[in-house]
């Protein structure tokens, strides 16, 4: 687990707060931070739990949410940028899979099932359509190449935005102060439990049905934490092993942060 474009150490902080899925739910993320910007301290670590865009309709503020806090966060004295991680989703992934559009063997489908994934309102978001793009993918690569073009320059033209889409990590973990891992582990949807970490690849943003199976503690993990439950079940929930943050924001529902111990425990949750 050393590569650290992969995956995000933690090291041994006085707490972590792990956000769930925004799923551009611009105003619920606000509101979180204004109750967690009022208690974070040097010594903690932000995470967020992929998910942040898609689904809901302020993908952009959303987006401009996220770096507003980060400067916040980042003008306290003794906090570094490695304090704060974002991890990759499921929407995320879908949107970087777009920008390449024009080398999926079937165009059409693909972007047709992304769309019914909730990538639609982040198609929106930097002014594309479903509707064009499925003109421009029966036109050829070239017009999906010149379609794809534009989305990335609108990326682009946004300041902060492309950069913070292009820093995402597959997880994030704890350590002990000899830097071997323990006690927790933060993933985006899921992992399965009969594979190594380096073995997961994106079971972290596609792997949720397997999460359910994690009743022992993993790879010497005392507690895995994911943001999105793909079963849509009334969150959070934790068991002894395991924590699933997802209060349905993007489905009618909150938005949730939890605070952590570095030896695992849950010591508060913030909901808006």
């Amino acid at each position: 687990m050393s590569d650290d474009r992969k995956y995000a150490l933690l090291g041994r902080p006085r707490h972590v707060w792990a956000v769930g899925s925004v799923h551009g739910e611009a105003a619920r993320l606000a509101a979180l931070h204004d109750d967690i910007g009022r208690r974070f301290q040097p010594g903690d670590r932000l995470v967020y739990l992929g998910n942040m865009i898609g689904r809901g309709a302020a993908v952009r503020d959303t987006i401009e949410e996220l770096l507003s806090f980060r400067r916040h966060v980042l003008a306290m004295r003794g906090v570094v940028v490695t304090d704060i991680t974002y991890l990759r989703g499921g929407q995320e992934e879908m949107w970087h899979k777009l920008l390449q559009l024009q080398f999926a063997p079937d165009p059409a489908a693909v972007l047709q099932w992304m769309v019914g994934q909730g990538l639609d309102a982040t198609l929106a978001a930097y002014g594309g359509t479903a509707a064009y793009g499925l003109a421009a993918a029966r036109d050829g690569a070239v017009s999906l190449s010149r379609w794809t073009g534009e989305l990335r320059a609108a990326l682009r033209a946004s300041p902060g935005h492309d950069n913070l889409l292009s820093a995402l990590r597959r997880c994030a973990y704890t350590s002990a102060a000899d830097g071997a891992p323990t006690d927790l582990l933060f993933v985006s949807a899921g992992l399965d439990p009969a594979k190594p970490l380096h073995m997961q690849a994106d079971t972290f943003w596609w792997g949720g049905g397997s999460f359910a199976r994690i009743d022992a503690p993993y790879n010497g993990f005392r507690r895995v934490v994911r943001g999105y439950d793909p079963t849509h079940a009334p969150g959070p929930t934790v068991t002894d092993f395991t924590a699933s943050l997802d209060g349905g924001a993007g489905f009618g529902g909150r938005l949730i942060c939890a605070c952590f111990a570095p030896d695992g425990r849950m010591l508060e949750l913030v909901e808006a």
